[in-house]
């Protein structure tokens, strides 16, 4: 493949509900550019774009995939993303280096929510919108009623410019609004034929002719003027509404039998901005302040790392997109993030999973490059003369979490490394080490990524893993002042052992313990005080009802007495622990669970639903407001953290995937009786076990 300069570059990310083509049609569109000789199948697991073994096992994308493709002289970089919302990392990396989106919609099933998410963050990202209404070589298609769902949710920016002439439940021939023209297709190849006469064909033309002359002063007069519009104002009105976000066309067809597919091609030409056209980007430089970069071959680099491929023999293949400067192998480019110059050394254009060197890679367009041991995804690599950092990639925060156990224990300890390896390639992924519960728990975006997560485990790094739910961290307390002693006494030949202490224990303000004395006349020695209380921080570790943690307890030293031959600290230390077991039980212990703050934003339809669930798990609702998304609504409660395990899951069923929710600890409140006495015998049983 030739090189391009960024006016003859066009990037473009394929979003979409899983299951509605992106695949196919970035398949499709290689075909036809003849990027490859043979069009693949999803369902056998031959396409460019679904290369790696679990997309193939699974016939569906699991990550995102480049792949460029010529047409006309002009180069499109597909930008393949997932439609799974597990997958959701993949979309923020489409979208980090996209242009404008191409937005998959099953012209047989409708509009679904991976549309919605797709417009929402194209739209917070600020580039433009493409519509394609696919499968229509299914009978049950019906593009009318599709077209009507997305003019009632994306509004009147919604524009047709390809609509299909069905006869007897089947597509005769595809109407061109914009060449207005007609084409039939036949194995795939388009053949010119008379435009039909169609009811609404005229009414679909004023649409589009109307949101042409809303794009400029001059096409305004010129429409009310009773002129008609020449092709290329047409096109130039469409590509400034496009770019602008104000006008989001609509074309149509079939990827798996490549009906129409052409003319959406045609008008990614024509319509998508050019990388040129995108006036660079806002970077920040060392001293704060913003930088605007241009789109421009001979300024210094600036390029923005948006995914990581690791492999456990070759290493990791970073994915970048030039802002500015063209890069090259041999040169040093500054990685703003760790302060480190990184040497580059070969550049390659890739396709899918195959890796063509290149000799650099221009402004405006995506490369890779291997070998950068300290580089990752959103990193800003650029020119030491010219240091900046541009935005990051916005990820989604994992919302699942699970325990982590190695199958056999000789694999315990390569599970952080592992993970780690990974982390690497899917910053949606977290895992630490829970000191308190001594569990590894590894922590993404659904079930379905967490078992991709440890599939890729095992078949990378031959690591077998097992999830369980992780144990809540309980804590207990008491809520009684007791007045006990505590006396260590041991005499076997020589010196002996003797402390006695007496404390008082009582509810105390602080999770740490409250440790004090007002021993008078020397009842026990000062330099024995810090045994007492080492005894006494040793013995809160573990709680007498089911071993966990005390808190908010104040014990006082009051009286005591010592031998002055046979006291000793060790002795005293003893002592503390025995007045300790003897005092806690008498003081009305009591456990208390982990109790987070839940802030839930779902559609208006579900509200209902979501406050019934939230009342099931014992939450308390605090309050809500409407959202600053349309038909949305945030919902605050406090939940106990024990029944918040399966939320997101409940949450993605409940509200098709809409709604989404932040989750963080609030503060420690006492449990349930029914609660903590079966907290109580699990932990017994696991004792005795």
């Amino acid at each position: 493949m030739k090189q391009y300069s960024a006016k003859n570059i066009r990037n473009i990310a394929l979003v979409g509900h899983s299951g509605t083509g992106k695949t196919s049609l970035a398949e499709a569109i290689l075909y036809l550019s003849g990027g490859i000789d043979r069009l693949g199948r999803v369902a056998d697991g031959n396409t460019v774009c679904d290369f790696d073994p679990e997309e193939i096992k699974r016939k569906a994308s699991v990550s995102m995939a480049v792949a460029p493709a010529e047409w006309k002289d002009v180069k499109i970089n597909i930008i393949d993303t997932p439609g799974l919302f597990d997958f959701s990392g993949g979309v923020s990396e489409g979208i980090r280096a996209a242009g404008s989106v191409v937005i998959t919609v099953s012209g047989k099933s409708g509009l679904a929510v991976g549309a919605e998410k797709g417009f929402k963050a194209a739209t917070k990202k600020g580039i433009a919108k493409i519509f394609f209404v696919n499968e229509m070589d299914n009978e049950n298609a019906d593009f009318n009623k599709v077209f009507e769902e997305m003019k009632s949710v994306f509004g009147p920016i919604v524009c047709p410019l390809v609509v299909p002439f069905v006869q007897n439940r089947k597509v005769q021939c595809y109407v061109n609004l914009l060449e207005n023209k007609a084409y039939a297709y036949k194995d795939g190849k388009p053949e010119e034929v008379p435009v039909p006469n169609m009811g609404q064909l005229e009414d679909l033309k004023t649409a589009m002719v109307e949101a042409v002359a809303e794009t400029s002063e001059e096409l305004m007069e010129k429409y009310f003027s009773g002129e008609e519009f020449t092709q290329d104002e047409l096109i130039t009105g469409l590509a400034m509404g496009v770019g602008r976000g104000e006008i989001a066309p609509v074309f149509c067809g079939s990827a798996y039998t490549l009906e129409g597919v052409d003319q959406l091609i045609n008008g990614l030409i024509w319509l998508a901005p050019r990388a040129e056209s995108l006036v660079g980007e806002t970077a920040t430089g060392q001293d704060g302040n913003q930088v605007e970069l241009t789109v421009d071959d001979k300024a210094p680099e600036a390029a923005i790392v948006f995914k990581t491929i690791v492999d456990p023999f070759v290493g990791k293949l970073l994915y970048f997109k030039v802002v500015s400067g063209t890069i090259k192998s041999d040169i040093s480019l500054l990685n703003m993030r760790t302060g480190q110059t990184e040497k580059i050394g070969k550049v390659f254009m890739v396709k899918g999973k195959k890796q063509t060197e290149v000799p650099f890679v221009s402004a405006g367009d995506i490369g890779a490059v291997s070998k950068l041991a300290n580089t990752n995804t959103g990193d800003t690599l650029c020119s030491p003369s010219r240091p900046v950092t541009l935005p990051g990639v916005d990820f989604e925060g994992p919302c699942l979490s699970m325990a982590v156990f190695a199958k056999n224990k000789a694999d315990e300890e390569k599970i952080s490394a592992g993970l780690a390896k990974l982390m690497e390639e899917d910053p949606t992924i977290d895992f630490y080490l829970n000191y308190e519960t001594n569990e590894r728990i590894l922590s993404g975006i659904g079930e379905q990524h967490l078992d991709v997560v440890i599939s890729k485990l095992k078949s990378k790094f031959g690591i077998e893993v097992t999830l369980e739910l992780p144990k809540v961290p309980y804590r207990e307390t008491i809520r009684k002042k007791v007045k006990v002693q505590g006396k260590h006494k041991k005499q076997s030949g020589g010196h002996g052992q003797y402390g006695d202490v007496w404390i008082e224990f009582e509810p105390g303000t602080k999770d740490e313990l409250e440790f004090s004395e007002t021993i008078f006349g020397g009842a026990v020695p000062k330099n024995y005080f810090p045994a007492v209380e080492k005894g006494l921080l040793e013995a809160v570790q573990k709680g007498v009802l089911a071993g966990y943690p005390m808190v908010e307890v104040k014990a006082t030293l009051v009286d005591g007495s010592y031998h002055p031959v046979d006291s000793s600290e060790i002795a005293f230390k003893l002592a503390a622990h025995a007045a300790y077991r003897a005092g806690i039980p008498q003081a009305s212990p009591v456990l208390l669970e982990p109790v987070g703050y839940l802030k839930t934003t779902v559609p208006n339809d579900n509200t209902g639903d979501i406050m019934g669930d939230i009342n099931k798990r014992r939450g308390r609702v605090l309050g809500m407001s409407p959202s600053e998304e349309s038909n949305m609504t945030c919902i605050e409660a406090e939940v106990p953290m024990a029944e918040m395990g399966d939320y997101s899951i409940m949450l993605r069923s409940l509200t098709q995937g809409r709604g989404y929710f932040k989750f963080e600890f609030a503060r420690y409140e006492e449990a349930p009786p029914h609660i903590a006495q079966k907290v109580i015998e699990e932990s017994k049983k696991n004792a005795e076990e």
